[in-house]
């Protein structure tokens, strides 16, 4: 049989929007740094990743041909412990945004204290348009190719968009054949029955309940009943809609990448995740009034929870958000222009390395558990979670007040100071 050679996915037209992503990174930091007052010496090591690996692998589609995808590694500082970050599968991956989404890792460990530094990965490719068997074989490939890498006391993967418990499994079994046992510390988030975790899936949306709460109480904002919109029904999403709902809040309206669904009355969420589902996405469900993405997010709400993907309210829709409060499940959802309208406007920002902190959390939970081959009851591991969540936004949220500065460049004070003082510890090499 001939073999056929594919095309390999490309970068032209997201590299701006990776760029975009990178720069928002960057500036968050060096207005903590400023605040911190941080010399030259250490902003230029805490600036730039302590590695980058790219990929370029093939793998061999079910036609017979084979097609070539690009994937990325991406250390950004190992200062606090081993490196920790989930992987992505999605078009838009590229290495500028991986850098962006593992500086955020670095701080967002640092910031809830757990013994983690921050990296990212990902392959730029569109998992929904491969079967099966084919994002397997990437899944196996690209773990092959970054295997250098990773390990339990190196570097720790874990789901991100578009990747889930299955995919982690087979990371965690393509790394364990190489070695010759079962590794399951590799990874995190994989399914409890191959040595993940009671209360993962769940962990980031709940984590995103537990500081929306306490963002509320702090704020004077009455819980139960509190109308809720939520962008993004992935599992970030649709778990946070979930157990907002369940405490109590109103659900009014939530959207996955086609469309939104708005109900004044409260959306029914399982009969809307049935139906997406069966068909793919939210549209044409009959439960309530289909809106785009663009609207969602400037309907008047008590609480937003951004949980789709970063750069979604910006300089041009902040001034049309209608929130009295965001907190953003999704990785950099906010640009560093859109935060100051938000601020200046009033508008109470829980940031996205404490509010869905909670995953890195529970991931932690995953990985001692592993290092143990003991296991913890999910009571146990939610319990926990709540109260890493509660005493770090106590922890921001002081210093906030205290420096009178926003959450987000309080969030990353904190972040940055402790990872400074752990590296400022153990000195430069040699």
């Amino acid at each position: 049989m001939t073999t056929r050679i594919i095309s390999s996915e490309s970068e032209e037209g997201v590299k701006s929007e990776g760029e975009t992503t990178y720069q928002s990174a960057l500036t968050q930091f060096h207005a903590a740094a400023d605040k911190l007052g941080l010399d030259d010496g250490v902003r230029a090591i805490l600036s730039v990743p302590k590695r980058e690996l790219i990929v370029h692998f093939p793998v061999k589609m079910d036609n017979g041909g084979l097609k070539v995808f690009t994937g990325y590694r991406i250390h950004h500082n190992l200062s606090r412990g081993p490196a920790k970050g989930g992987i992505r599968y999605h078009p838009n991956v590229t290495l500028n945004e991986v850098r962006a989404l593992a500086m955020w890792m670095t701080w967002k460990c640092a910031v809830v204290n757990i013994p983690y530094g921050g990296a990212k990965g990902g392959v730029a490719c569109e998992p929904k348009t491969l079967s099966l068997a084919e994002l397997e074989r990437l899944t196996r490939r690209y773990a092959t190719e970054i295997s250098m890498l990773i390990g339990p006391e190196s570097d720790i993967l874990a789901p991100d968009v578009n990747t889930n418990p299955q995919i982690m499994a087979w990371i965690m079994d393509t790394y364990s054949m190489h070695r010759g046992f079962s590794v399951p510390g590799v990874v995190t988030g994989k399914p409890v029955s191959v040595a993940g975790t009671q209360g993962r899936v769940d962990a980031t949306g709940r984590g995103c309940t537990i500081v929306a709460k306490e963002a509320a109480a702090s704020r004077g904002l009455p819980f139960d009943g509190a109308r809720v919109v939520v962008q993004g029904l992935g599992n970030v999403g649709s778990a946070a809609a979930r157990l907002l709902a369940e405490q109590g809040c109103k659900v009014i309206a939530v959207s996955d990448a086609m469309c939104g669904v708005y109900c004044e009355k409260g959306v029914d969420l399982d009969a809307l995740m049935s139906h997406k589902k069966e068909y793919g996405s939210c549209k044409e469900f009959k439960g309530g009034e289909e809106i785009s993405n663009k609207e969602l997010l400037e309907l008047p709400c008590d609480i937003l929870v951004p949980a789709a993907i970063e750069g979604q309210i910006t300089s041009e829709n902040a001034p049309k958000i209608r929130a009295r409060l965001i907190v953003e499940g999704a990785n950099g959802p906010t640009t560093p222009e859109a935060d100051k309208i938000l601020e200046d406007r009033g508008i109470f920002v829980v940031p996205d390395i404490l509010a869905n902190a909670g995953g890195v959390v529970v991931s932690y939970f995953e990985w001692v558990q592993d290092l143990q081959f003991y296991f913890w009851e999910q009571g146990e591991v939610e319990g926990k979670l709540e109260g890493v969540m509660k005493r770090s936004f106590r922890e921001v949220t002081a210093l906030a007040e205290r420096e009178k500065v926003s959450m987000r460049t309080a969030a990353c004070m904190q972040g940055v100071s402790r990872v400074v003082q752990a590296s400022t510890l153990r000195g430069v090499y040699p």
